[in-house]
C-alpha cells in the first residue's frame, strides 16, 4: 500500500501492512464465507496466519469448510506468503501431495503485486473453486487433511 501525491510515494512498512490486514481479518470479510487471523498473537513478526474458506454455493464444495495456512516471509508484502490448505482438496492449482498453492497455477500468486493482500489470496481460490474445471472434480472426504 502506498500512499502520495504527485510524484511521491510513501510505502506503508510490512507491520504496519499486517496489523491492517489483522484489523480486517478479525472484523469479518464480505458474506462472512472468507476468515483469517493470526496462529501465534505472540509471534511479533506476524508470520503465521490460518485462512478459512467456506465452499461456493452450486459446487462440489458447496458448505464444506476449508482450513489453510498462510506464512508471510521478512519479504511480504512485496513477495506473496506461501500457501498452504491444511485441508484436503482437490483443486488444479493445489499439490494433490501436500496442499500448496502452487504460484504458477494460481495467477494471483503467479503475478504478485504488493498492493495483494491474504484477503485478496483467499477470495480468489474461492473463486477459484466455482469455476468449470474445479466445481465438479471429485473431492476427497471432508474432515480430512494433508
Amino acid at each position: 500500500m502506498t500512499f502520495g501525491s504527485g510524484g511521491s510515494s510513501v510505502v506503508v512498512p510490512r507491520n504496519f501492512r499486517l496489523l491492517e490486514e489483522l484489523e480486517r481479518g478479525e472484523k469479518g470479510i464480505g458474506d462472512g464465507t472468507v476468515s483469517y487471523g493470526m496462529d501465534d498473537g505472540d509471534d511479533i513478526y506476524m508470520r503465521s496466519w490460518t485462512g478459512t474458506i467456506i465452499g461456493p454455493h452450486n459446487t462440489v464444495h458447496e458448505g464444506r469448510i476449508y482450513q489453510l495456512k498462510l506464512f508471510c516471509d521478512k519479504d511480504y508484502p512485496e513477495k506473496p506468503p506461501s500457501v498452504r490448505f491444511h485441508s484436503r482438496i482437490n483443486m488444479t492449482c493445489v499439490s494433490h501431495e501436500t496442499g500448496v498453492v502452487e504460484p504458477k497455477k494460481f495467477g494471483l500468486l503467479a503475478n504478485w503485486q504488493r498492493e495483494y493482500t491474504m484477503e485478496d489470496i483467499l477470495t480468489q481460490l474461492k473463486k477459484e473453486m466455482a469455476v468449470p474445471h474445479n466445481r465438479k472434480l471429485v473431492q476427497p472426504p471432508e474432515g480430512t487433511y494433508f
